[in-house]
């Protein structure tokens, strides 16, 4: 330590999964280099005073919770770890944020590539998907009255604590659309799958990026299923994803022909299910413009006052024209459903949706972004990458 002061040892405490360890480094100081304390190099120091292992088992306790409060029960129950349901949220709320940013800047590899997706009749295929999903979020008056009762539990304690931090500002409406991405082979053996609470401009981005990462390119066939929500269709078009095809999803398409079924026919008439059932046979092995004559043909048979109804299922399908291709897909082999899609909507929001729930945008996101490792197949991919190297 040439030329460096012996300033004195000074304590220094981590939560690690094996308790709260009280270290004691000696700090040094010279006027060129400043203060240091070489047993730093030893602990992390993103970390602050929560170790890495501590951070993780808090992140899957989270996910598999129905409030903070109780993860934080749980990790004291099988970690002997004590921390506040609040601490904890902040823990993985920062998590969450942290690894949007790693996936942002590509710094977390995918862990597979297009050109692995092969399919028991050979070709490489990978599946496109993408939809919207509606999630709890705060306004700006819940977030008015929370500070409060924050405020008013702090007084009662008696407690001098840190100030809380400025106030943010709510959402206009109790629920926000996030945007959903999901990319997957045949088997779904492979699977990247990403949200945000962006636009649909966000979303479009996220599309392109996702399938560079993981050379969506390189595959032998590139196939897109979704709902048909025309914001998908432009950012698909927008970006110049490399798909070979876009189809609409046929539960999508099934379900606008029951709609029209159900108004016009009733709930459990027979001829109605006929009818539908039809239809659907037909746009399946027929394709569109089979199924669009009759179409025509039966809305020339429909009473007048219930025309518009057979007007919005005839608008329905004509503005979908091009993605209704089943007898091609399924010739190819190719799915014409967008279930895995769906199912991602359903797991990436899960936490998200219990009883009374209401987050701020920013902490939903976050806390999807931790789902969406776990959906990946990079959870260990990512906490690997956070270990500090020791050289």
């Amino acid at each position: 330590m040439k030329n460096q002061h012996n300033k004195g040892r000074q304590d220094y405490t981590i939560l690690t999964i094996n308790g709260r360890v009280r270290l004691r480094r000696r700090r040094w100081h010279s006027p060129g280099a400043g203060t240091t304390a070489p047993l730093d190099a030893w602990v992390d120091a993103v970390e602050a005073s929560i170790s890495l292992g501590v951070r993780e088992m808090a992140c899957r306790l989270n996910a598999d919770s129905k409030n903070f409060d109780k993860a934080a029960a749980n990790l004291a129950r099988t970690a002997q770890i004590d921390v506040s349901g609040e601490r904890l949220r902040a823990l993985v709320e920062t998590e969450g944020k942290k690894v949007i940013q790693v996936q942002r800047s590509a710094q977390l590899p995918v862990g597979w590539s297009a050109a692995e997706c092969a399919t028991p009749a050979g070709p490489t295929r990978v599946y496109f998907g993408s939809d919207g999903v509606m999630v709890p979020v705060l306004t700006s008056a819940e977030k008015q009255t929370r500070r409060r009762k924050i405020k008013e539990k702090r007084r009662r304690r008696g407690r001098k604590v840190r100030p809380l931090p400025a106030a943010k500002t709510g959402a206009d409406q109790k629920y926000k659309e996030f945007k959903i991405v999901a990319y997957y082979d045949e088997a779904q053996e492979h699977r990247l799958v990403a949200g945000t609470r962006g636009d649909h401009e966000v979303a479009g981005r996220l599309m392109c990026r996702e399938a560079a990462r993981l050379r969506l390119d390189q595959a032998d066939e590139k196939v897109g299923n979704v709902d048909g929500s025309p914001w998908i269709r432009n950012q698909v078009a927008q970006q110049s994803l490399p798909l070979d095809a876009l189809g609409l999803d046929f539960y999508h398409l099934s379900e606008n022909v029951h709609k029209a079924r159900r108004a016009i026919y009733g709930e459990d008439n027979e001829a109605g299910q006929v009818w539908a059932g039809a239809v659907l046979h037909t746009f399946k092995h027929d394709g569109y413009d089979a199924a669009w004559q009759q179409l025509l043909d039966w809305r020339a048979g429909v009473r007048r006052g219930q025309r518009p109804t057979a007007d919005q299922l005839l608008n329905y399908v004509s503005d979908r024209r091009e993605m209704i291709r089943y007898p091609e897909f399924q010739a190819k082999d190719w799915q014409i459903g967008s279930g895995p899609t769906e199912a991602t909507c359903k797991t990436l929001t899960a936490r998200l949706k219990g009883s009374g729930m209401r987050w701020d945008a920013a902490n939903a996101e976050a806390i999807m972004g931790l789902e969406a490792l776990s959906q990946s197949g990079q959870w260990n991919l990512y906490w690997q990458s956070q270990l500090r190297p020791t050289g």
